[in-house]
């Protein structure tokens, strides 16, 4: 059903694997909305949520999902660890071990420090981003909003729109998309293209009208200034006026196309605020939501595979 240790990356995992994912989310979805939001999937069961980048959104969320499955949740605030004082990632896997824990939910700002922790440690792991290279649970929650938006999860033509080359998001949902064999194309200035960008799959063009033409989903992006050094954008009222997304824009989509943000938007630079605001048409409250019940149904199935081990 979803035979992996870890979650690492969307690249490792098949077409079932995925379904296996959203389909189980898809109940938990459903009990997110009743009074009584409590499983035990994950009684008696350690999670650990290490941030070592700063995040709101993707941590509550992991500490919701938690916390609702039944887990004892803690959160170590790693900018103020010990690794300010020069711990090594490894010394901190062998501490973590001693601690015994079960579920480890690691961000991290170098690409593969969460796969050399998955290494070292006797649990399970999950990536909540690891520098330029994975975030694979805001894919799979983008991919559960889209299916329940379009009632389907293939042949779609679906725009990614913005700063492709920092963005951890763009890469994961590259290889989910894909693999569900939708139609994909990289909307945004060169200068915001991945080198090798023309051996992955997709299409690719820096002129809006032509990326949204006929689009089913428009997927926007959050301009990664901390992760630029030089003039990658001319001025962000420039970028605004050739890739932000406004009405105007959008017209070039689908008429029911919809509109996607993994947050947090730059209003005004990224996306016109009344269209990301728009219940018609913006389905980034809902990303926010599935991104809860995507995250229960991951640890579920991880600790699933936990058990069956311990057996």
């Amino acid at each position: 059903m979803f035979a992996h240790r870890h979650l690492l990356g969307i690249e490792q995992l098949s077409q079932q694997d995925i379904l296996a994912v959203l389909d189980l989310a898809e109940r938990y979805a459903t009990q997110n909305r009743q009074q009584n939001k409590r499983s035990d999937a994950l009684d008696g069961l350690t999670q650990i949520n290490m941030f070592f980048e700063n995040s709101t959104r993707t941590q509550a969320s992991f500490e919701i999902a938690g916390k609702r499955l039944g887990a004892d949740v803690m959160n170590m605030a790693m900018q103020a660890s010990s690794i300010k004082k020069g711990e090594t990632l490894i010394d901190t896997a062998l501490t973590l071990n001693a601690m015994h824990p079960d579920l480890l939910v690691v961000r991290h700002p170098h690409s593969g420090a969460v796969k050399l922790l998955s290494e070292k440690v006797n649990c399970a792991v999950l990536n909540a981003g690891d520098g330029r290279h994975e975030h694979p649970t805001q894919a799979l929650l983008d991919a559960l909003t889209i299916r329940r938006s379009k009632g389907r999860l293939h042949r779609l033509t679906i725009a990614i729109c913005g700063d492709i080359a920092h963005s951890r998001v763009a890469r994961s949902n590259m290889f989910l998309l894909g693999t569900m064999e939708n139609r994909v194309r990289l909307v945004g200035p060169k200068t915001l293209m991945p080198p090798g960008v023309d051996k992955l799959g997709v299409e690719v063009t820096d002129n809006m009208a032509k990326g949204l033409e006929g689009a089913d989903v428009v997927m926007m992006l959050r301009l990664q200034k901390e992760r630029m050094d030089g003039g990658f954008i001319p001025s962000e009222r420039e970028y605004y006026h050739r890739w932000g997304l406004d009405a105007q824009k959008l017209k070039a989509a689908k008429p029911d196309a919809i509109v996607m943000h993994p947050g947090p938007m730059n209003r005004g630079v990224e996306i016109d605020g009344t269209l990301a605001d728009d219940i018609n048409r913006s389905v980034i409250q809902e990303q926010v939501e599935m991104g809860v019940a995507v995250r229960m149904a991951v640890m579920d199935l991880l600790a699933r595979n936990l058990r069956e081990g311990a057996r």
